[in-house]
C-alpha cells in the first residue's frame, strides 16, 4: 500500500472509483483545480509516493526532482508513446518511476461526433457560424453511400470510423505504417499517402499526439472541395499551409481548440470546432476509472508497496 496518493488535479474518476484508491494508499488527496505552475505541483505532491494527473498538467524532470518519494505515477489519461507523454517518462524510468496510462476509453464518443457532423455537412442541416442557414456540401442532400473515405492512421479510433461509415457504405481506404490485414478482408483499400489525399473526398485524421504528416506537398495533394477531420490530441498539419488550404473552398472540423492549433481559426468561416472534448461521456469516465484502478492493482500485485 501506498503511504499517500495524490491527485494533483481532477482526474476524471467516477466517485465509486474514488473511493477505491483507499485500498491502495493510506492517504488518498484530491485536487478538484488545475495547478498553475511546476511549483503548485512540487507542493502539491510534496512526500507523497504515488500520484495520479491527467491531461491538463505536466511532471517533468524538474519536477520529479524535487519530489524524491515518488514511486509511481498513473496517468488518467491517454498514453500512446513516451514522446507524445505529459509526464517525463525517460527521466521517471531513469529514477525507478513506474508510469502508468491508458488509452481506447473515449472513442466510441469521437465516432459519434464525426458522424454526426458528416451528415449534418452533407445534407446542410444547421446554420453557418454567421448564422445563415446551413447548405447541403454537394449543392443538394446526401448520403454516406459511396461516399470517398480517407483514413489517415487506422489504430483504434480510425478503425471505428472506419467501420462506421463502411456501414452507411462509404468507400473506405487508408493510410498506415503497414497494411492491416484485418481491414483488407473488410475491403478497406491501402494506399500512399498521396493517392488517397488526391482521390478522397473525406479525410480523417486519427494521429497520435504531436504527430504531423500534412505538410505542404500533402495540402496540394489534397487539393480544394473538400472535408478534413481531425480527430487527434494536436494537429496534423503544419499550420501555413494548412492556413491556405482552409482559405479556399474547403472544411475543416475539430472537437477541440488543442486539436486545431491556433485559436485564431476558430472564427474562419470554414471551421467548425465544437471546443469540447467528443470523448469526455459518461461512458468514457466509467472505462477510464476501470483502467485507472486496473493499473494500480497491476502494480500493487507485481511490487511490495508496503
Amino acid at each position: 500500500m501506498f503511504k499517500k496518493l495524490v491527485a494533483i488535479e481532477p482526474v476524471s474518476l467516477i466517485p465509486s472509483a474514488e473511493k477505491a484508491l483507499n485500498q491502495y494508499a493510506k492517504e488518498v488527496v484530491m485536487h478538484q483545480d488545475i495547478p498553475s505552475d511546476d511549483d503548485e505541483i512540487i507542493k502539491r505532491i510534496g512526500n507523497a509516493d504515488a500520484v495520479l494527473l491527467s491531461y491538463t498538467s505536466s511532471i517533468n524532470q524538474t519536477v520529479l526532482e524535487q519530489c524524491s518519494e515518488v514511486k509511481y505515477i498513473g496517468m488518467c489519461c491517454s498514453l500512446y508513446s513516451p514522446e507524445s507523454a505529459n509526464v517525463d517518462i525517460k527521466y521517471a524510468n531513469e529514477k525507478g518511476i513506474t508510469v502508468t496510462g491508458i488509452r481506447d476509453y473515449g472513442d466510441e464518443g469521437v465516432v459519434e461526433y464525426v458522424v454526426s457532423e458528416l451528415v449534418r455537412c452533407l445534407h446542410g442541416f444547421g446554420t453557418n457560424p454567421d448564422g445563415s442557414s446551413a447548405k447541403p456540401w454537394d449543392g443538394m442532400a446526401r448520403e454516406i453511400t459511396g461516399l470517398k473515405v480517407g483514413i489517415v492512421g487506422l489504430g483504434k479510433s480510425g478503425g471505428m470510423i472506419a467501420d462506421a461509415l463502411h456501414f452507411f457504405g462509404a468507400d473506405i481506404t487508408y493510410f498506415a505504417r503497414s497494411k492491416k490485414e484485418e481491414a483488407e478482408k473488410k475491403g478497406y483499400r491501402f494506399l500512399p499517402l498521396n493517392e488517397l489525399l488526391s482521390q478522397s473526398e473525406v479525410v480523417f485524421c486519427c494521429l497520435n499526439k504531436n504527430t504531423i504528416l500534412l505538410h505542404e506537398n500533402e495540402f496540394t495533394q489534397l487539393g480544394n472541395r473538400k472535408i478534413l477531420f481531425n480527430t487527434g490530441l494536436s494537429p496534423a498539419w503544419d499550420e501555413a499551409p494548412f492556413a491556405r488550404w482552409i482559405d479556399a473552398d474547403n472544411r475543416c472540423y475539430c472537437d477541440t481548440l488543442g486539436a486545431l492549433g491556433d485559436e485564431k481559426f476558430l472564427a474562419h468561416p470554414n471551421v467548425r470546432c465544437m471546443q469540447v472534448s467528443t470523448g469526455r461521456t459518461r461512458q468514457a469516465f466509467v472505462r477510464l476509472s476501470e483502467k485507472v484502478l486496473a493499473n494500480l492493482s497491476e502494480y500493487d500485485g507485481q511490487t511490495d508497496i508496503a
